[in-house]
């Protein structure tokens, strides 16, 4: 009695706090997901480096400019000219710059810009990965809350029997039988409700560690749920095709056809101008040179973009693989979860319309003839804890159906409804 005097206290100062806490739906739980977790800000700044990258795609080579002297003999006597002839050597000024195939500009192009798409459908990937850790700790939390209810009114029943106990053995109305039974489980309750106040706080500090938040701020959740009907009819090869992760592969395969036309276009040739200018030493006249260039890859270059292609082709085959494999492991999980939820929905039905409702009035009935004096402590206490027992077996089983139809909508990314 000397730990409920410490303990009650305790919980009724924290649950006094926790009613003017801020309450946050899950909605907004996901929607501060999306603008403060790391993972998010990650992505977004890898994806805006590649499109930042993908604006260079379309640059010319620089340009090259020289200067120096051309066919100068080493003794500077004869730059002026000897005897009446005029000087030798010259000093040169030159440019030259290559022109980009357009067909292999555009290609590039192309690649790079195409990369950052398979990043956007990663980042949707891992938010849907912390959509689910938010969801199942959001309904984990849930469940408590409803267990601490049961808590909280099985120790207002607990605590009147056993004042009621102590009171009908001073008059040797009743015996002692069940007494001490009922004061143990009332310390057990106690003992779970410490316990479960410990896992509210656990659950909230992973969610707020999920927002990016300081992971002590207080908040408070609905306890409402909503048990998704789910069908067989709803998974559909179609609907699954949406997942992120499959439409991440199917972009990667879309980069690699764009990488292998990158490859193809290395082979072709690129044209260049170059110019330069002479100032002749010693009286020579000024001379120019102009010349087109060609820049041909063959040989070695052309055999290795040549390999390089055939290399892609086997690098799509093994994308496309690996899309038909996680498609159809991902369509049998969400198949095989579905006739759990189906099962599991069945099991709670029985808890809320059969079981439960006949061991509450079973228990009423053991109730009243305790009033009367026709049913003794230790009936009703038994009564009471197929009843405590049942109830808590059921949230048990609404929390299992809760965390399937989490994991469902995981397979399925499906963002809880508004």
């Amino acid at each position: 009695m000397k730990i409920k005097k410490i303990i009650l206290p305790l919980l009724l100062f924290i649950s006094s706090v926790a009613v003017a806490q801020e309450k946050i739906s899950l909605q907004q739980i996901m929607q501060t997901i999306d603008n403060q977790n790391p993972v998010a800000k990650m992505y977004d700044a890898q994806i805006r480096s590649l499109d930042e990258a993908a604006k260079g795609a379309r640059n010319w080579m620089p340009t090259d400019f020289g200067t120096g002297f051309w066919m100068t003999p080493y003794n500077p006597g004869l730059w002026k000219g000897e005897n009446g002839m005029g000087g030798m050597g010259q000093y040169m000024l030159s440019v030259q710059q290559m022109f980009p195939n357009k067909k292999k500009q555009d290609a590039e192009a192309s690649y790079m810009e195409g990369m950052s798409a398979s990043e956007k459908e990663r980042k949707r990937y891992e938010l849907y990965q912390l959509y689910a850790d938010a969801k199942k700790n959001y309904y984990d939390w849930v469940i408590i809350k409803k267990k601490l209810n049961i808590i909280y009114e099985n120790e207002k029943l607990l605590t009147f029997m056993i004042k009621d106990a102590e009171i009908r053995y001073k008059n040797g109305l009743d015996k002692l039988s069940a007494y001490y039974k009922a004061k143990a489980e009332l310390g057990m309750l106690l003992n779970m409700e410490v316990g479960l106040e410990n896992e509210i706080a656990q659950k909230r500090i992973r969610i707020n560690t999920l927002m990016n938040r300081n992971k002590f701020e207080a908040f408070d959740i609905d306890t409402t749920n909503a048990v998704t009907d789910f069908s067989i009819a709803s998974v559909d090869t179609t609907f699954m095709n949406n997942r992120s992760d499959i439409k991440a592969i199917d972009r990667d395969i879309q980069l690699t056809a764009l990488q292998q036309n990158v490859e193809r276009n290395k082979v072709k040739p690129e044209f260049g101008v170059r110019y330069e200018h002479m100032f002749g030493l010693g009286g020579m006249p000024m001379q120019y040179t102009l010349m087109g260039m060609v820049r041909i890859p063959f040989g070695r270059a052309n055999r290795a973009s040549k390999a390089n292609v055939e290399s892609l082709n086997f690098k799509t085959e093994a994308l496309t693989q690996q899309r038909e494999m996680i498609l159809n492991e991902a369509s049998g999980m969400a198949a095989g979860m579905i006739s759990e939820i189906a099962s599991k929905k069945k099991q709670v039905k029985l808890f809320e319309e059969n079981i439960i409702p006949a061991l509450r009035k079973n228990y009423q009935v053991m109730q009243l003839g305790y009033q009367q004096n026709t049913e003794q402590l230790f009936t009703l206490f038994d009564a009471w804890d197929a009843l405590n027992k049942t109830q808590i077996e059921y949230l048990n089983q609404l929390q299992q159906l809760l965390t399937m139809q989490v994991e469902l909508e995981r397979i399925l990314e499906m963002k809880p409804r508004p």
